[in-house]
């Protein structure tokens, strides 16, 4: 009996550690920019809206914000209709080697990623004179990420039946109708999948930004944040806080929205 009241007492301790693990972060997010003195410890906040104002008439913050959203919509919007098409027509159209080719391509985008394809890339893009472009940058964005979108999506439209294409075939439809109409709807949570993992990739991307966006004016959050310093080159607790928790919303409410109306969750041995 003791040893289970001590089992019991220590697996509560083990879920209270890991639960404030991450809810301190999360404490501090919502704490911190309403706090007349934000720190990096947490403790109740001498709540004032100077961290609001000071992070509004910041000359980049929220322009940033906008720039990260001009990235994000382009390089999802690419990458989920590319990953479709491809993902369909692996699926369907029997091409020899078509397996070998997928899983090659995953390794590939696994293996030369980073900061060892950061070099050709800049020199393409610099040869394109696509450097301080918001576009050029997405669309190298949405390149990095297809390979890996295209095999999620992939298990997803090998799940829906080919007799539901093969019936629509029967009463007169097009492939672009079976696809639009029969395969999409049978589809979308997966692709729901790959919307909301491609934006979150293209969000937090900081790397490739940094690189192409050489204008600050240009440059996304991911960047502008990396850069808020005062003048003595500390990390500028003021903005921060507020542009910290500004900048966590797009996601959050991206992710609410698609889980609510399509939803994440498993119905027997397909994702629904």
């Amino acid at each position: 009996m003791n040893g289970l009241v001590l089992r019991r007492v220590g697996y509560t301790v083990f879920l209270a550690v890991v639960l404030a693990f991450f809810a301190i972060p999360m404490l501090w997010l919502a704490s911190a920019p309403f706090d007349s003195r934000p720190g990096i410890g947490l403790r109740w906040p001498d709540w004032t809206l100077h961290n609001v104002r000071a992070t509004v008439d910041h000359p980049y913050a929220l322009g940033s914000l906008v720039n990260s959203l001009i990235l994000c919509v382009v390089a999802t919007a690419v990458t989920t209709v590319l990953a479709t098409l491809a993902a369909y027509a692996l699926s369907r159209v029997r091409i020899p080697g078509r397996d070998a080719l997928l899983y090659l391509l995953l390794l590939l985008s696994s293996v030369v990623t980073g900061t060892a394809a950061m070099v050709p890339v800049f020199v393409l893009m610099t040869q394109l004179g696509l450097i301080n472009s918001h576009y050029g940058t997405a669309l190298v964005m949405a390149g990095g990420m297809l390979p890996a979108a295209i095999f999620i999506l992939k298990d997803f439209v090998d799940a829906v039946p080919r007799s539901y294409e093969e019936s629509a075939r029967v009463f007169g439809a097009s492939a672009g109708q079976v696809l639009r109409h029969v395969v999409l709807p049978v589809a979308r949570p997966g692709i729901a999948t790959i919307l909301v993992w491609s934006f979150v990739q293209a969000w937090g991307n900081f790397l490739l930004p940094f690189l192409l966006l050489r204008d600050v004016d240009k440059q996304p959050g991911a960047v502008l944040l990396q850069t808020l310093r005062d003048e003595g080159g500390t990390a500028n607790l003021t903005v921060i806080p507020v542009f910290s928790l500004l900048y966590s919303i797009p996601v959050v409410v991206l992710y609410l929205f698609v889980s609510k109306r399509y939803g994440f969750r498993f119905h027997g041995g397909i994702k629904a």
